[in-house]
């Protein structure tokens, strides 16, 4: 008999959304510890509110969330910053911070307010800093780094309260094909090295695909697909999800490639 892996996180028949108008409609989805994945799906389809429904910022209008076995109502805001951390999309901080005080805000749930941080959270940092190889960086302002070295530093932000699941909300967003790949790789090493549980949103199909072992399609706040990116990227599905004509391709040396279908020039007035 094969055992059961234990799950991340849970949705039974979730609705949520804001201000009375539903965007995420009765979905339900279970995420085993140590999966690697990606939420994908046209603008709007619910992405990025599932991610602050998962993490309990985000309350359910009908169904329940559960988080490594517990309802999320029942476990405290300061417990599920432990658990669960976040690298929101265009992460941005007001001030001059140097990298190394960046990260240190990752342990802000560990700390007391004006307490000095203890040698638990220097470890953490050094460790996030090591993980996310940017050690030479920790004297650099964070506001003057490459959007590569900022994502790196976002990450190892995320990285310092010890998660046990990651959430990555368009980490490649703003970011050239070489820096894209540099972070894909870096979370990829997280998940096999480590075993953090991972999910990301990510508009680039063939990204995602590379980097995923499972991809969940939603479209207009519902689960339009879910399983292998073989099972989930078929013209025919993605044409009705994207309202377009799209061409899929999967070679073994070159990877995904998905675009559109050539316009014909000839029905143009």
């Amino acid at each position: 008999m094969t055992p059961t892996v234990p799950l991340a996180f849970e949705l039974d028949g979730v609705t949520a959304g804001y201000r009375g108008e539903p965007v995420l409609r009765n979905v339900t989805l279970q995420w085993a510890e140590g999966e690697r994945g990606a939420l994908i799906g046209p603008n709007g389809a619910g992405k990025s509110t599932l991610l602050r429904v998962i993490t309990g910022r985000l309350p359910v209008t009908a169904g329940e969330v559960r988080l490594f076995g517990r309802r999320i109502g029942d476990i405290p805001s300061a417990e599920r910053a432990c658990l669960v951390a976040v690298v929101p999309q265009g992460f941005a901080v007001p001030m001059p911070f140097t990298v190394e005080e960046v990260v240190l805000m990752g342990r802000t749930s560990t700390l007391s307010r004006w307490a000095r941080p203890a040698a638990e959270e220097r470890q953490a940092v050094e460790e996030a800093l090591v993980q996310t190889d940017i050690q030479a960086l920790r004297r650099r302002r964070f506001n003057e780094l490459s959007g590569g070295e900022r994502q790196r530093a976002a990450i190892a932000m995320a990285l310092a309260r010890n998660p046990r699941l990651l959430l990555l909300d368009e980490p490649t967003a703003y970011l050239d094909i070489h820096h894209s790949l540099e972070i894909l790789d870096l979370v990829e090493r997280l998940n096999s090295k480590r075993g953090l549980t991972v999910l990301i949103t990510n508009h680039d199909l063939g990204l995602a695909a590379e980097f995923s072992h499972r991809l969940i399609l939603l479209q207009g706040g519902r689960v339009a697909a879910d399983g292998s990116p073989e099972a989930v990227l078929r013209e025919d599905l993605l044409r009705i999800v994207y309202q377009c004509d799209l061409r899929v391709r999967h070679d073994t040396d070159i990877g995904w490639t998905i675009r559109p279908a050539r316009r014909r020039t000839d029905l143009c007035p």
